[in-house]
């Protein structure tokens, strides 16, 4: 492209050719330029030729007259005017046609406003969804703004032995093994460290209890973890209520110590693992689904109750004048000191309380309720039960039945109901005076517009407000816990943790927050824990794991959450087909949201499993949990999902080996000195990959593992692995394929050269001491008697290395013809390791008579007469190294050929 100079000269050359050297030359800034162009525009006559235009519009069928005139003749002020004229007296018509323009003119601006919307929106997902997506792509490349949990350590190296990072493969996916990974170490806090070593442990005793097909009380575990982890008192303790609902959900037996865990041998106990699965991923519209969403629900309300419960005693040890407990140490009484602490200011009950014979008795029955005591509160009803008729005729009649309720659905008789909704329509539902407790008792029992599921003053937290809708859904009547999950999902999570809105859940102080003493607003990652807490209780429990993923602070929180979902089986997991390196939560279009365990769990270990391998094995094991819907009843696509994540399992164990740097002895086992192998701890766990005996542990595991470290150019852990799993042929081959390489290194490889011929060399022994030797055993001590005379070449040994040259046996030293001839023959049937490597072999040889043939002609060397016939052997051996490199079937470059004939000249002189 011409620059500003180039242009200016080739302008000065337009006018080279004019022959007018008396003018004197013009230089004239832009500016000038720019007024001297304006004043010749001003000068032109700028009145336009109609006849030229009409003429050009004319061929292409355009008449300019006719559309002149009707341009000219257009009166714009009947734009709007009605297409029928009406009359001054039609006032009708003058309505109708306003009405008609009003309508126009709100569909246009209507349409104005849309489209405008329409940009906008899609500008602000647009922008959420790379917001999203460059998250994901972050924590895929490791790179976190918080602190990680532990060291991340990925070094790179090109060594033909490297320690270079896992390479992708289409085994892989998944896993997100494809995305590179910065070799940048993030170093965690002491604090995140010690959470997870606690978890460990857990995980540990979880799968020792897998092993032996016992009960196993994981939720419990991990309550107890939460709670000793640092900073229990915030986060911790928040982790640990979510728990506790999750614990109720699946009905779980806190009790039941890991030490004890095979009594259910003794008391018949069922063991735990996947009890769930079948219920949870089957047809949505089964009996067992809808059995499961019934215990959902009660176990998610009963958690609550307990846990209100827990806060109501707080409140009454914060203030024990106040509560004025006295003596009497029945529940209905502690209700009573709640309430006078909450509600009862300056001598008055606060919040339109009623109170009948001098106490808040529908505020007592409804707190009594609200911590799981029915039969309590229908106690309160039937003590009291005259003044409650005189008010609500029908009122305890209502409470029994729903509280003696057979089929445990609290549903009270028809009639009953019926004469409950006249009462609510009659002088509850309008009434703004009404004690909003005997409302929020109403609603309960005869399920009163189910729609409108909040009360004032009684769903003012977010805890109670769940409590109400739980406790509200009734499966056979349609409004079940699907539906619930629909309107939580509505709210959206900015609902929960901002002000609340008149008929809604509130959030902004949650009962939890109070427990703990935050009046103020939550922080973002307790507002995480409430919102995901809201997910699991309405059954959507991918989206809670993910919820609590989404923040850096409950990452470790979240993927311990999912492994107790799995374990109960209640985590749905994708295909393969599904699955992507990067997304964690999948939506697929026909089926359910599900939850890419597997890839939860890869990156979670990536950041531990050089340095803690055995804690990183213990958490791939756990995605084989998924592995158990292989029945004659299941579908295909639940079969090939549970072979996927078995797959999963065995893939990221695999790359646990290899990951740990050469570290996997403890994991897989070795070999001794003497040629005996000894396990390791993977052995025991074999059963939680479904891997029945040695054979498939070797054929799955140990020799995919070796052909991955292979494929990475880890050939020293590759044949280690390969030797452990008994594939004999394999590894000679290797052996031979990685000394062959080493002879076009400088000095054979160094020092890992050398760790390579000891390995082989110990290989060989071992082999010998069993008696097996083969052709592909020669090849190997050939090539190490050459390395080793590469090496020793290299440190000025020649006489040595010559030995091991002529120890080789490949090239042949002697001027016999015969035995050149057969040296040949055997080359040809030679594998590529020896084959590959002659150029280095003889240019190595031919090196090494170089060197003692300059040695010899060196001065002091001896007697003439030995040097003269010395020199005589030196240059007999030359001529039988080149006339072996001519006949032999390898194609040599010029280049060699060209090293070759030099050195034979120079000792040949």
């Amino acid at each position: 492209m011409s620059d500003l100079s180039s242009l200016l000269t080739s302008s000065r050359q337009l006018t080279a050719h004019i022959p007018r050297p008396d003018l004197p030359a013009i230089n004239l800034g832009l500016d000038q330029i720019e007024q001297q162009s304006r004043r010749l525009v001003a000068a032109q006559s700028t009145a336009p030729d109609p006849a030229k235009a009409s003429y050009l519009l004319a061929q292409a069928q355009i008449d300019t007259s006719t559309l002149g005139s009707q341009i000219a003749n257009l009166n714009t002020q009947a734009t709007f005017a009605p297409l029928q004229p009406i009359h001054d007296t039609d006032i009708a018509g003058f309505l109708r046609h306003a009405h008609e323009q009003s309508l126009v003119a709100s569909i246009e601006e209507g349409r104005r406003e849309t489209e405008a919307e329409f940009y906008r929106v899609l500008d602000e997902r647009v922008r959420r969804d790379w917001e999203s997506r460059k998250k994901r792509i972050f924590e895929e490349l490791g790179v976190k703004l918080d602190a990680q949990d532990r060291n991340v350590d990925l070094g790179v190296s090109s060594n033909v032995f490297g320690r270079s990072k896992l390479m992708s493969s289409r085994s892989g996916k998944g896993l997100g093994v494809g995305v590179n990974v910065p070799a940048s170490q993030m170093r965690q806090s002491m604090p995140m460290h010690q959470k997870m070593m606690v978890y460990d442990r857990v995980l540990t005793q979880l799968n020792t209890a897998r092993l032996a097909q016992t009960a196993f009380p994981l939720i419990s575990q991990f309550k107890t973890a939460a709670m000793d982890t640092p900073h229990a008192s915030g986060l911790g303790k928040q982790f640990a209520e979510t728990l506790e609902i999750l614990l109720d959900i699946v009905s779980e037996q806190p009790q039941l110590p890991y030490a004890h865990a095979q009594a259910h041998l003794l008391n018949n106990s069922p063991v735990l693992e996947r009890s769930y699965a079948k219920a949870y991923l089957g047809e949505p519209g089964s009996s067992s689904t809808r059995e499961l969403r019934i215990k959902i629900v009660t176990g998610a309300r009963t958690a609550l109750e307990k846990q209100y419960w827990q806060y109501l005693e707080q409140v009454i040890q914060s203030k024990p004048v106040d509560a004025a407990l006295g003596g009497d140490p029945s529940l209905a009484n502690r209700v009573r000191g709640f309430l006078s602490v909450k509600y009862y200011k300056g001598g008055k009950w606060q919040g339109g309380i009623e109170h009948i014979a001098w106490k808040p008795l529908w505020a007592q029955m409804f707190y009594l309720i609200r911590t799981g005591h029915r039969e309590e509160a229908l106690e309160v009803a039937l003590a009291f039960q005259k003044q409650l008729e005189d008010r609500e005729p029908n009122f305890v009649a209502a409470l029994r039945s729903w509280v003696e309720s057979p089929d445990g659905r609290q549903v009270i008789p028809r009639h009953i109901r019926e004469h409950m909704f006249t009462s609510y329509n009659s002088h509850i539902a309008f009434d703004p005076d009404v004690d909003p407790f005997k409302q929020a008792l109403f609603k309960l029992i005869a399920r009163i517009e189910p729609n409108k599921k909040t009360v004032p003053l009684v769903t003012a937290t977010t805890e109670d407000w769940i409590w109400f809708q739980l406790t509200m859904v009734d499966e056979q009547e349609g409004s079940g816990l699907t539906e619930l999950a629909e309107v939580l999902e509505s709210y959206g999570e900015k609902h929960f943790g901002s002000s609340p809105d008149v008929g809604s859940p509130a959030a902004s102080t949650n009962m939890t927050s109070s427990i703990v003493g935050m009046n103020a607003a939550l922080s973002s990652a307790a507002k995480k824990i409430t919102w995901a807490r809201l997910l699991l209780i309405c059954g959507l429990f991918e989206k809670a794991v993910m919820a609590l993923y989404e923040h850096p602070e409950l990452q470790i929180e979240a993927i311990h959450l999912a492994i107790a979902l799995s374990y109960y089986g209640l985590l749905r997991v994708p295909s393969r087909d599904e699955m992507t390196d990067v997304d964690i939560l999948i939506q697929p279009t026909n089926r359910p949201v599900t939850l890419n365990f597997a890839l939860l769990i890869s990156r979670y270990i990536r950041q531990f499993q050089k340095t803690d391998p055995k804690e990183a094995l213990q958490y791939a094991f756990c995605v084989a949990l998924g592995s158990d819907r292989v029945t004659s009843t299941s579908t295909e696509h639940e079969k090939a999902v549970s072979q996927d994540q078995l797959e999963l399992a065995r893939e990221l164990v695999r790359r646990v080996i290899i990951g740990c740097d050469g570290k996997w002895e403890e994991l897989v086992g070795g070999v001794r000195e003497d040629g005996t192998k000894y396990g390791g701890i993977l052995e025991r766990y074999l059963p939680l990959l479904r891997l029945d005996s040695t054979t498939d542990y070797n054929e799955v595991i140990l020799k995919s593992a070796a052909a991955m470290c292979e494929g990475d150019r880890k050939l020293l852990d590759a044949i280690k692995l390969y030797n452990l799993a008994g594939a004999r042929d394999t590894v000679l081959s290797c052996l031979a394929r990685a000394l062959g390489e080493l002879l076009s290194e400088q000095g054979g490889g160094g020092r890992e050269g050398k760790e390579l011929e000891v390995l082989a060399q110990n290989v060989l022994r071992a082999y010998e001491l069993r008696g097996e030797r083969t052709r592909d055993a020669q090849d190997v001590i050939k090539l190490i008697k050459l390395r080793s005379a590469m090496e020793k070449h290299a440190s000025g040994d020649l006489d040595a290395a010559l030995e091991d040259i002529e120890a080789a046996d490949v090239i042949p030293l002697e001027g016999d013809v015969r035995t050149i001839t057969r040296k040949v023959d055997d080359l040809r049937v030679k594998d590529q390791p020896i084959t590959g490597s002659m150029a280095e072999i003889l240019l190595l040889t031919m090196n090494v008579l170089h060197g003692l043939h300059a040695r010899v002609k060196a001065p002091g060397f001896g007697k003439e007469v030995e040097r003269q016939a010395y020199l005589t052997k030196l240059r007999k051996r030359a001529r039988a190294v080149m006339t072996f490199a001519t006949m032999q079937p390898i194609n040599l470059s010029a280049d060699v050929i060209n090293q070759l004939t030099k050195l034979d000249v120079a000792i040949s002189q």
